[in-house]
């Protein structure tokens, strides 16, 4: 199976599973149940999911039996960019090609819709079919990536450094919490559904942290190169609001040596893993040839 035909076929699994988890858009309140409808079903990569599911398959577990896993993933992914987007944060008026929640709705209304598919994510994920113990560890594994040592802590570090010129053990602190967190949660959580050992889990912990830090900077190089059609947000927006970037700190050729290097590193992670890699190491190209 090639990585687009896996992504492509995650997207399709994911989109059914989020449409059936949501709330309908026609029952109390609606405004609300579209707003998180909105900001979750009909685009987007699906990739953190498409990494639980991965990481699974990697430990030899069923990627069924880790979906409410990588559903939850993509709630709390979903919840972050709404609230990512706000007036008060980034303050973005395009996401995934389409109007952010905020201005398709409220700025009250988005608030809200954030706020109700985070707690979305931790109860799909609390029930998920797995031995009690396991499922308190998966609760806490993405509580951590979702909160003040997280993404949380790192959207506060985001907004102290706009503007200022961190340097980049300091940006790479912020991006390991605000981007990376969640992506090594995703390959972890795949792995305890696949009750993978500690030496597997810290293998995926390690690869997780390489391409969480790899994905931010591909990310930052598609603010400066890409393409709004594609990228689905408007081009030059982290540089027009003074963000602190790999590129505005090291340029765009010292950005790139550092992506690959983060690339041989995540690939030297899997090396010790005695499964079939080849899927999350596809996946790690992917991040960072990707043009979206």
């Amino acid at each position: 199976m090639t990585v687009d035909t896996f992504l492509n076929d995650t997207r399709q699994r994911l989109e059914s599973a989020l449409e059936r988890t949501l709330p309908g858009s026609d029952s109390e309140p609606n405004r609300l149940h579209q707003a998180m409808r909105h900001a979750v079903l009909g685009g987007g990569k699906r990739l953190r999911p498409a990494l639980v599911l991965a990481a699974c398959r990697c430990g030899g577990g069923s990627e069924e039996q880790a979906l409410p896993a990588a559903i939850a993933v993509e709630l709390v992914h979903a919840y972050s960019l709404v609230h990512d987007d706000l007036p008060a944060m980034d303050d973005d008026e395009l996401r995934r090609g389409q109007p952010t929640c905020h201005v398709a709705f409220d700025e009250a209304t988005a608030i809200l819709a954030g706020d109700a598919l985070q707690t979305l994510a931790f109860g799909t994920l609390s029930g998920i079919s797995q031995p009690p113990a396991t499922v308190v560890t998966m609760v806490r594994e993405l509580s951590y990536a979702t909160g003040h040592k997280g993404m949380a802590g790192g959207q506060a570090l985001d907004l102290d450094a706009t503007g200022a010129h961190p340097s980049i053990e300091a940006l790479e602190t912020l991006h390991r919490r605000k981007t990376g967190a969640l992506i090594e949660a995703s390959l972890v959580l795949g792995a305890l559904c696949a009750d993978g050992d500690e030496r597997f889990l810290g293998a995926l912990r390690a690869f997780g942290r390489s391409i969480g830090l790899a994905f931010q900077i591909q990310d930052d190089i598609l603010d400066v190169e890409g393409n709004s059609a594609e990228t689905g947000k408007p081009q030059g927006s982290d540089t027009a609001a003074d963000k602190a970037t790999y590129t505005a700190l090291l340029g765009l050729e010292g950005a790139r040596k550092r992506l690959d290097g983060f690339h041989h590193d995540a690939l030297d992670q899997l090396a010790p893993i005695p499964g079939d890699t080849s899927l999350l190491a596809a996946l790690a190209t992917f991040i960072i040839e990707r043009n979206h």
